[in-house]
């Protein structure tokens, strides 16, 4: 580095040995010496301010492209390639002067340099994520589909080999013809696992088999191609005698054998060492990444290349705790900064103006549908063997010919080889793009999914028997929502005439992270009991699924069915709500956006969650309850417990409530829960109860007084069943507005572990007057959002529940007139409401509204 003040010393001269060009640049030029010198300094002419710059415009031109094509649900690496071309030699450096000031030829070692080092430990992050048992499980078919549909993008990339030689495409390439063919069978028969996720997330493919026959093969696919790609790095000798690559292809199996029986061992020695639940030093981190900066140099040193060396190293290193915080450390730096910076550079790479005439661009055009067929011809005549109906094989096929990442890094390796000349480069990155850009909106249209709206019964707790199975949907987002989700489900009192199904669903985001999408893949293919968790995302699914498969063994009469779902928050619902109508549940449980802290506050843990939550209370195929965590009397099973758990339903009258009742007489059949029934009544001035769906004609008049008189009669019958049943108890308050009805809730709060409340909408009542002005979470209701706030000091929980309504073709809502307890088969209850008296004791209460009798 120069002295401050000193003028830079006069340039060295690097010679290129590929273009006959001469390069100058100054080694102690990196950081300025200030722009008040009195000979003036320009920035640019420094290494570090250029990169700076550099580095500035790339990101904001592949944000600028990603923020255009994200209502189009293109993968984030078509923007980071196009926002390379505007800066490339396609588009802006066609401007002379931004071309020598901006992107000189000086500058070109410090951006591929960073670049590099972005793409080794993504290469080993990528290796580290893969699982070689996992692709051993895979089954025949997908391994039989994807050998398949590399076999014949071979032999169109054959052909386009010699097409590319006729015309000229390749010329002063040295390297051997077969290198040539492996490169371009590998860029057409490579899937881009990352994207094809992602692509399948956003089509509402992931949970089928579909879905997952695409995620197992593509797999399968992209380690087949990491091989080829060594094969071909092999052969891309320049002097291209057999003996050099023949040393370079053994000396290739040597490190891949040091890496396995040397490496490993001492990794695992390393991890054994470490105290279980202890997390690994800072040195032992330090220990593994410098091994990725030697891998790469040594294998760059035997003549392969030094993302083959990385991409094996991370192979070899035993998935579990130490993978899971590498990859948590590393992933977000590298995916998020240096990997597009390498994307960037293969755009500025690109050059189109080499594509020249109509001939040519003819030739690109056919070109692209040629890529297409071996792909699809391979996976489907494959599909057919397995008896796959050819629609789907189709769209099969052109799921694999999903391209990313894996693609961008094989030409630029061909590139640097000299395997790839700069026509054939820039004619296949756009190939690459357009491809990719296309294959969405193809299937979108091929693809029709099933119609919604499956016909069944059960939507409801209120119209599902207590005599019969009860089918739950249990969403997780965290391990913390499990002890207190199995309790609750503990409590709902499976037996063996009413087995509860459990459908365990843990919500994942659909992020660019390599670790999210293969949570989908290993929990498809993977048995319950073996293997380790491939990163931290799948660990927390393995710890919430052990959970539940304990609950199971634990408990009789419940059944456990897990499942996952990786998915954008913003589209979360639909797969929840898919899955709800495939399996026919009852009742959705979902985990509030808020937990409460050590000190009792209630805090928001990602907003995104309310989001989801919201969402599904609009689109759910059934009713819904929002469970507001707060421990539920702690994490140990209610069956090892002595004591009771006090559940109370606070009833106000409505759907809503109604289904809340429901639920909480299930729970009281438990013989260890007590049930609470508070019935809040308004004071005879206030009798009057609207509705948002009231109408002035005598239809809305009559709904609510169906409301109203239904209310009434289940009130009734409860307190009847109070009088001779121990574990129920029926309470009644007159209250005349909110603050009277706030402290009758005060009043009960310290002796109960959980609270059960209609969510309340479309209802509003002079007994919630005034709790809605500062409401923070409308999504619960008045009395929902009182419960879960922090200012309600309670260690209760709340579940809100939102009961499912129907709509007549007419328009009109369906009233549920069922009453759980009275399908019990228990003759008591049966026996006791049948020879009810009448009603005249309550009348006195509604005697403004006649009519309704």
């Amino acid at each position: 580095m120069g002295s401050v003040g000193a003028p830079p010393p006069p340039p060295a001269a690097a010679f290129n040995e590929s273009d006959r060009s001469m390069i100058c640049f100054t080694p102690t030029m990196t950081t300025t010496n200030g722009v008040w010198q009195l000979q003036g300094s320009n920035p640019l002419r420094y290494a570090l301010p250029l990169f700076v710059v550099q580095l500035t415009l790339v990101v904001l031109a592949t944000r600028l492209f990603y923020f255009i094509l994200r209502p189009f649900h293109q993968p984030r690496l078509i923007a980071e390639i196009l926002g390379g071309l505007l800066l490339g030699p396609s588009v802006l450096g066609q401007i002379e002067g931004f071309a020598i000031r901006v992107f000189p030829m000086r500058s070109v070692l410090v951006l591929e340099t960073m670049a590099y080092i972005g793409l080794i430990y993504f290469m080993f992050l990528i290796g580290l994520e893969m699982d070689i048992d996992i692709i051993k499980r895979t089954g025949k078919k997908a391994i039989s589909i994807a050998i398949a549909g590399m076999i014949f993008p071979f032999l169109v990339g054959f052909a386009l080999a010699h097409v590319f030689q006729i015309h000229h495409t390749i010329k002063e390439v040295r390297t051997t013809h077969i290198s040539y063919i492996i490169y371009l069978g590998v860029v057409l028969s490579v899937t881009a696992f990352p994207v094809l996720v992602r692509m399948l997330a956003d089509l509402k493919l992931v949970n089928t088999e579909l879905g997952k026959l695409a995620i197992s093969t593509s797999l399968i696919n992209d380690t087949c191609a990491w091989a080829l790609l060594a094969v071909g790095i092999a052969f891309s000798q320049r002097k291209a005698h057999s003996y050099s690559s023949l040393c370079v292809f053994l000396s290739s199996l040597v490190f891949v054998a040091v890496c396995i029986f040397v490496v490993r061992p001492m990794v695992s020695w390393m991890i054994r060492r470490t105290p279980e639940g202890q997390p690994f030093s800072e040195t032992q981190i330090c220990i593994v990444l410098t091994g990725v900066i030697i891998s790469g140099f040594i294998t760059d040193a035997l003549g392969t290349h030094s993302v083959f060396g990385a991409f094996v190293y991370g192979l070899v290193i035993p998935n579990g705790p130490l993978a899971a915080s590498i990859i948590d450390k590393l992933e977000d730096f590298v995916s998020g900064l240096l990997l597009p910076l390498f994307f960037a550079i293969s755009g500025l790479k690109t050059n189109l103006t080499l594509i020249k005439g109509a001939a040519r661009w003819g030739f690109v055009i056919l070109v692209i549908p040629l890529t297409f067929i071996g792909k699809v011809l391979g996976t489907l005549f494959v599909s057919l063997l397995f008896q796959i109906p050819v629609r789907e094989g189709v769209i099969l096929g052109l799921l694999m010919n999903t391209k990313g990442f894996i693609e961008i890094i094989v030409l630029n390796v061909g590139w640097e080889q000299k395997v790839l000349g700069d026509e054939v480069f820039s004619i296949l990155i756009l190939v690459t793009i357009v491809m990719t850009t296309i294959i969405s909106p193809t299937v979108a249209l091929i693809h029709k999914p099933r119609k919604r709206n499956i016909l069944y019964k059960n939507r409801t707790m209120q119209s599902t028997a207590v005599d019969a199975e009860l089918r739950i949907l249990v969403c997780i987002h965290v391990p913390r929502n499990v002890p207190t989700i199995i309790n609750l489900l503990e409590e709902t009192n499976p037996t063996i005439k009413s087995p509860i199904t459990a459908n365990v669903l843990h919500l994942v985001e659909l992020t660019g992270r390599a670790s999210a999408m293969l949570v989908v893949h290993a929990d498809s293919i993977r048995d319950r009991k073996s293997g380790r968790p491939l990163n931290k995302t799948h660990a927390q699914t393995e710890h919430i699924m052990s959970a539940f498969r304990n609950f199971e063994e634990n408990v009789d009469c419940v059944s456990v069915q897990p499942l996952t779902v990786v998915s954008p928050y913003s589209t979360m619902h639909e797969d929840i709500c898919s899955i709800a109508e495939e399996k026919r549940v009852s009742f959705i449980i979902i985990p509030f956006h808020k937990q409460q802290t050590v000190a009792g506050e209630m805090e928001e843990t990602i907003p995104a969650y309310r989001l989801v939550n919201h969402n599904l209370l609009q689109e759910a195929p059934c009713s819904v309850g929002i469970l507001v965590d707060r421990g539920l009397n702690g994490y140990a099973r209610l069956a090892a417990k002595p004591t009771c758990h006090q559940v109370t339903v606070l009833f106000f009258g409505g759907p809503d409530d109604r289904e809340a009742l429901s639920y909480g007489w299930r729970m009281s059949r438990h013989p260890r829960v007590r049930l609470t029934v508070m019935h809040f009544v308004p004071k005879k001035q206030n009798v009057t109860v609207t509705t948002n769906n009231e109408e002035e004609d005598n239809g809305g008049e009559n709904y609510s007084n169906e409301n109203k008189c239904l209310d009434e009669e289940i009130m009734y019958e409860v307190e009847m069943i109070a009088e001779h049943d121990d574990s129920v108890e029926y309470l009644e308050r007159v209250v005349g507005n909110g603050e009277e009805t706030i402290g009758a809730i005060r009043a009960m709060n310290s002796v109960n572990d959980l609270f059960i409340v209609g969510r309340g909408q479309g209802t509003s009542s002079p007994l919630t007057e005034g709790l809605t002005d500062w409401s923070e979470c409308p999504e619960l209701g008045a009395i929902g959002d009182l419960l879960a706030s922090s200012d309600f000091e309670t260690s209760a929980s709340v579940l809100v529940v939102n009961q499912y309504v129907e709509e007549r073709p007419d328009g009109e809502e369906v009233i549920i007139t069922e009453k759980p307890w009275l399908a019990t088969d228990d003759d008591f209850y049966q026996t006791l409401l049948t020879r009810r008296t009448p009603m005249s004791r309550r009348h006195h209460r509604f005697e403004s509204s006649p009519a309704m009798y």
